[in-house]
């Protein structure tokens, strides 16, 4: 903090970040401390803004946070179980509905053995004596939001992307990147700062999924304008990815971004398909990935089992290589079972199916096949965000824990990386916050606890 700063700010600072590393602080109650190192500005409210309680958002990002590791550590149990018949690695028939709640099948790197997670395929579950680890759905993403914390800013530059790589990831040892997170990084250590790491030109993984599960979260940090949330993510995203993986990856981001203007007279379906088709607007019409989202809806919309939808992308993309597809003639490690494009389209299954139940979304998605615990994370932590901590709990019936375990998969964090989803969710509260007040030119009114966001335009 600048030395010029008054006393008692440095004082509220240190009350601040004693709540954030020692949990001693509860805002879920709606008594939320504002951040000391924002200046909240007056404002008056213009006609059309939407007003949005700062307290039921914190209960949502805790929301996103718990959904997202339930529906990752679920998909764990599946991840590369079923990746189809083509290519180096075969894997036999891709699961059905009748098989949750059956032996968990080896994956393409599981020695002939299932998920040391589960036995069968079920649900894994934190209880609230235990710790949520990291994964690669998680840890960038937190990464993010402790770099916007830390510069105290809404975007991001490419050097600080970089520095927070290279000092949080680990560089000689098991550092839970691939593919083309981990091809980004390496070209950090040699002195590439992004977008250029994930320039096609440098970095020949471009197309695989990694944007896609590092960068969701910046939909959330600009509610209801997935304008200022797209240009918060784009740098993010291009860090690993172009072409259809970077736009795949702004479906997400708006998805996201939209969740705070859902009609709540509607069903939890209808909203579903709303944000979808709005996102889907994000898609260049000659794109793979919008065709694969109209080849989806249409199987969808057709009545067909999610099975049978789920089959049809299988033999439309990486057998028929159709839509501008062509992964398979790239002869790629297990037939780019890590690509954004298929894992996309997997994914639309399940969001569609699904139908906004996170129970039901988090199953398909799971059964679905390829990069499955990704597509999983990502709807988990959607309808997760949607309905807050409470519906979570609610929709599963039964509490979890509430701590979360950085250091698993990342380093150099305070506490030895030990989090609380309380804490995670405040910081993001507080980045919101700041984006509220200078992206996206609205207000936030302590007193009463809410934001006030002008629509897009004004």
């Amino acid at each position: 903090m600048n030395n010029t700063k008054a006393s008692n700010r440095i004082v509220r600072c240190i009350a601040l970040l004693t709540c954030m590393v020692f949990s001693s602080c509860n805002p879920s109650n709606g008594d939320i401390p504002s951040d000391p190192r924002i200046t909240y500005a007056t404002y008056h409210p213009k006609a059309g803004d939407r007003m949005i309680s700062r307290a039921a958002y914190l209960d949502k990002l805790y929301g996103f946070w718990l959904g997202q590791c339930i529906a990752n550590w679920t998909g764990l149990v599946t991840e590369m179980d079923k990746i189809g018949n083509i290519g180096d690695i075969k894997t036999g028939a891709f699961y059905t509905r009748d098989d949750w709640g059956k032996p968990d099948q080896p994956s393409i790197w599981g020695a002939g053995l299932p998920s040391i997670l589960s036995p069968t395929i079920d649900f894994v579950f934190m209880p609230p004596d235990s710790i949520w680890g990291a994964d690669d759905d998680t840890d960038i993403e937190y990464i993010y939001q402790e770099l916007l914390i830390e510069h105290q800013q809404s975007m991001l530059t490419g050097e600080q992307i970089r520095d927070g790589w290279l000092k949080h990831i680990k560089k000689d040892e098991e550092n839970y990147l691939w593919v083309s997170n981990q091809k980004a990084f390496d070209l950090m250590g040699q002195g590439l700062i992004p977008p250029a790491t994930g320039d096609p030109e440098h970095n020949p993984e471009y197309e695989m999924i990694d944007a896609q599960l590092t960068t969701e979260i910046f939909g959330i940090f600009a509610p209801t304008r997935q304008d200022v949330a797209l240009k918060m993510a784009r740098l993010p995203i291009q860090t690993t990815a172009r072409n259809n993986a970077q736009w795949i990856a702004e479906f997400y981001v708006t998805m996201y971004a939209l969740a705070s203007s859902i009609d709540e007279q509607k069903s939890s379906k209808e909203n579903i398909m709303w944000m979808a088709d709005q996102a889907s607007k994000v898609l260049p019409d000659t794109s793979y990935a919008a065709k694969m989202y109209t080849f989806v809806k249409e199987k969808y919309l057709s009545g067909i089992p999610w099975e049978q939808a789920r089959d049809s992308v299988y033999q439309r993309y990486q057998v028929m290589e159709a839509d501008g597809y062509h992964m398979t003639s790239q002869n790629k490690y297990c037939n780019a079972c890590f690509a954004a494009g298929i894992n996309f389209a997997s994914s639309l299954v399940s969001l569609f199916y699904g139908e906004g139940d996170i129970v039901e979304t988090i199953k398909i998605a799971v059964l679905a096949g390829w990069d499955s615990d990704n597509p999983a994370a990502t709807w988990g932590g959607l309808l997760g965000f949607m309905i807050g901590k409470d519906g979570v709990e609610k929709a599963f019936g039964r509490k979890f824990s509430h701590k979360f375990n950085i250091h698993r998969t990342r380093i150099g964090f305070p506490n030895n990386g030990i989090d609380d989803f309380k804490n995670m969710a405040l910081k993001g509260l507080y980045i919101t916050d700041r984006v509220v007040q200078e992206e996206l030119k609205g207000g936030v009114d302590l007193e009463k606890n809410v934001w006030f966001i002008p629509v897009k335009g004004d």
